[in-house]
């Protein structure tokens, strides 16, 4: 839901229904599948039917700008750009945030969590960002959860920590309608809890950072993603960005957390801080300049029912993917085929770390 949100989401509930793969409440080890009924869907039967095409259905030939709509038709040699329109939807996210509800579970009985809150949108940022401050200065208290973020942001009806900000976002949101126009913004993500040594940085691709920015990048409008403090990073001194280590009773801690929890594509155990840029949604109600590929001459663009903003919305999604990419490297790690296993991998990796560092590094000898 949220301000902004078009009324496609006043019509669709966004409950799964479990079909398989679960049993009194316990995974099986078969696939889970889950159905996620569209209640839209008894409107679109006569456009979308796999059936013979009815002659009153109309065949889109004007591409959106920002949209798959021209690159998909090019690509797969399509002559209706509604095929291009409906598989490159943002509506598969759905199905994306109901299967990583499965790996957030596997994750909470480890004490990992997840959670997000939306930094700016159309340009409007909060005075100051005590939040992301906190973070990137490792000032977070000892029992800190990223879902605590989450269940704060969720009281905004755009995802954000402050009031006042709150007020300002929707202002603007009213004159992007106004205008017909849509708007873009930042999100934050952070996940909480994890132990040292998630990820790899052996081969380029178990790079947990890279993982991380695949799987953002992969969600519908998203165009950048730092972990981190990013690009920011790149303007200062070294000794100003990188976090100096401490010795604590537990083991070591970093003085801050600029890396965002990822050093050398592996956890450093701080949260790990991901933001996200989400452009404005391509389909405006003061349409921009297309071609009809029908006739092959300069026309306004088509009109979608779309939404105004959905970064909110975004960020959801992006605690998704987060959490589907954390329990992937968790079990390469840990492995076990039962959680009971698994846990115990996980408790004898954690409880032994700093003995077996001393150990080593009183080994003469290397392996």
């Amino acid at each position: 839901m949220g301000y902004g949100r078009g009324m496609r989401m006043k019509i669709e509930k966004d409950t799964a229904e479990i079909l398989s793969g679960i049993r009194f409440k316990k995974t099986l080890g078969s696939p889970i599948s889950m159905l996620i009924k569209n209640n839209d869907w008894e409107n679109w039967i006569p456009k979308m039917t796999s059936g013979k095409r009815s002659e009153d259905v109309e065949k889109i030939t004007i591409p959106r700008p920002g949209h798959a709509d021209l690159v998909g038709i090019s690509k797969y040699n399509f002559n209706d750009i509604r095929n291009s329109i409906e598989r490159s939807s943002a509506r598969e996210t759905a199905a994306r945030v109901a299967a990583c509800s499965i790996a957030r579970k596997f994750l909470e009985h480890f004490g990992i969590t997840v959670g997000s809150f939306v930094e700016s949108i159309g340009n409007v940022y909060p005075k100051e960002n005590l939040m992301l401050n906190d973070l990137f200065n490792n000032n977070l208290h000892e029992d800190f959860s990223a879902w605590d973020l989450s269940e704060q942001s969720d009281v905004s009806s755009v995802r954000v920590l402050d009031k006042v900000h709150e007020e300002k976002i929707i202002r603007k949101i009213k004159t992007a309608k106004k205008r017909g126009d849509t708007l873009g913004g930042t999100f934050i993500t952070v996940a909480s809890g994890l132990p040292v040594g998630l990820g790899s940085f052996v081969h380029y691709d178990t790079k947990l950072d890279a993982k991380i920015a695949h799987a953002f990048m992969s969600i519908n409008a998203v165009k950048g993603v730092e972990i981190g403090t990013g690009f920011l990073s790149a303007e200062s001194f070294g000794s100003g960005s990188h976090d100096e280590i401490i010795k604590t009773k537990d083991g070591f801690s970093r003085k801050t957390n600029r890396a965002g929890g990822v050093e050398g594509g592996v956890t450093t155990g701080l949260p790990i801080i991901v933001r996200t840029a989400m452009k404005p949604i391509a389909t405006l109600m003061s349409p921009i300049e297309s071609v009809d590929l029908n006739s092959m001459e300069g026309v306004q663009s088509r009109r979608e029912r779309s939404d105004f903003v959905a970064v909110p919305a975004c960020a959801v999604i992006a605690e998704s993917m987060l959490a589907w990419v954390l329990a992937e490297v968790f079990l390469d790690k840990f492995g076990g085929d039962s959680i009971e296993e698994t846990e115990q991998n996980y408790k004898s990796y954690t409880q032994s770390l700093e003995k077996r560092i001393r150990n080593n590094f009183k080994n003469k000898f290397h392996r």
